[in-house]
């Protein structure tokens, strides 16, 4: 029976009604890592009504997830995440089933924790090959999942497999090799950002149950708070994509010890702990003094522009050798160098993403693209003298 008083807020709503709230009261939702966009996707489930929750993590509270995990407190360091936040979420509402495994998603588990009656999957996780994983589990069961991802300033969401729709593995094809992508322990998350990106998440995932459209599948929403701007990147489903048959693919990634996905509470040396928190980005990026020193041993890189027409009128790189918005890129493919390789800039790194993926799904070979992690800020920062006021 639906709590009219507890939920009476969407009862109001025409587009939730008694029907709704029922609906999201008899669904199910397995959330995949009760970090820092765990903590915002479970709170806001169990406050929403959700009828069972399910929690998957092997980590314990560590005194720097309290930053952005607030299923957390510190009295909770050192417990199991998926303890500490079971009692986060009853005292939400005690009648919110909620399912804990203390464990990490893995090769041998994926399949048994995921076919357990669950409606949708949130993805609340920290590594590539994790999420390679959850895809290939959802595409042999059928699931839908809500991804998210951040890194800094910058944030994704979207909805995989909803519906026939398409994949992570049509989004990101290949991953990058490992190492090339740098995640939040080495370049940080503001703190409020996992908590914009887990409502999203949240949101997608009440949409979803209750049957409101349209929904994000479909389309990448791309989140930058330092510009607090929204955009989205359409992409579809690839035909010609091998079939998923079973988890052999994943689990080459996640047994790959050159990913090195150690338990996050046996990385005290390195100060990480960064739970639901990385840039998903398939793609190579280069920052500055790697650009500098690559340079300085003779590699001459295409440089793209994909800022406004009005930055670069502003300021720009010397050595650019063509400029167009990221909207705008594939435009100009004519205009690129059909050979050697190209770095992508913007003014801090989120649109020059956008522009690569966009390349990538027209078919620049991803190898060739490399992006400038902090953009034009990093570079004038780094070699002021060659930029043009």
């Amino acid at each position: 029976m639906v709590n009219v008083e507890r939920h009476a807020r969407h009862l109001l709503l025409p587009e939730v009604g008694i029907e709704g709230q029922r609906r999201i009261q008899q669904a199910s939702v397995l959330i995949i890592g009760a970090g820092g966009l765990g903590s915002p996707v479970a709170m806001y489930l169990a406050a929403a009504g959700v009828g069972r929750i399910g929690l998957v993590d092997d980590d314990k509270v560590d005194l720097s997830n309290l930053q952005r995990q607030l299923l957390h407190g510190t009295k909770d360091v050192g417990r199991p995440k998926v303890a500490s936040a079971q009692e986060t979420l009853l005292g939400i509402d005690p009648d919110v089933r909620v399912e804990i495994h203390h464990t990490r998603l893995s090769p041998d588990n994926a399949l048994a924790l995921m076919d357990a009656g669950w409606d949708i999957v949130v993805d609340g996780t920290d590594n590539l090959p994790t999420r390679y994983l959850i895809d290939d589990a959802c595409t042999l069961l059928g699931l839908p999942w809500v991804y998210g991802s951040v890194f800094r300033f910058e944030g994704q969401v979207t909805l995989f497999g909803h519906e026939g729709g398409p994949r992570y593995r049509d989004l990101y094809p290949v991953a990058p090799p490992p190492g090339a992508v740098q995640g939040c322990n080495e370049a940080g998350v503001l703190g409020v950002l996992p908590g914009l990106v887990g409502t999203l998440q949240a949101t997608e995932v009440l949409k979803t149950i209750i049957g409101l459209g349209p929904s994000l599948s479909g389309r990448l929403l791309v989140i930058d708070t330092m510009d607090m701007a929204f955009r989205h990147l359409n992409f579809e489903a690839d035909p010609s994509r091998p079939a998923i048959t079973d988890l052999s693919a994943a689990a080459a990634m996640v047994n790959d010890p050159a990913w090195c996905i150690p338990r996050l509470s046996d990385q005290k040396a390195q100060q990480s702990n960064m739970a639901g928190t990385t840039r998903d980005i398939m793609m190579q990026s280069v920052d500055m003094t790697q650009f500098l020193a690559r340079r300085t041993d003779g590699w001459a890189p295409f440089i793209l522009d994909v800022r406004s027409n009005e930055e670069f009128a502003a300021a720009r790189v010397a050595s650019c050798g063509l400029q167009v918005p990221h909207t705008d890129v594939l435009s100009e493919l004519a205009n690129l160098p059909a050979e050697g390789d190209i770095v992508v800039h913007c003014r801090s790194g989120m649109r020059s993403q956008m522009a690569i993926m966009a390349l990538i799904q027209a078919g620049v070979d991803a190898a060739r693209l490399y992006n400038l992690d902090g953009g034009i800020q990093a570079w004038s920062m780094a070699k002021p003298d060659e930029i043009i006021p």
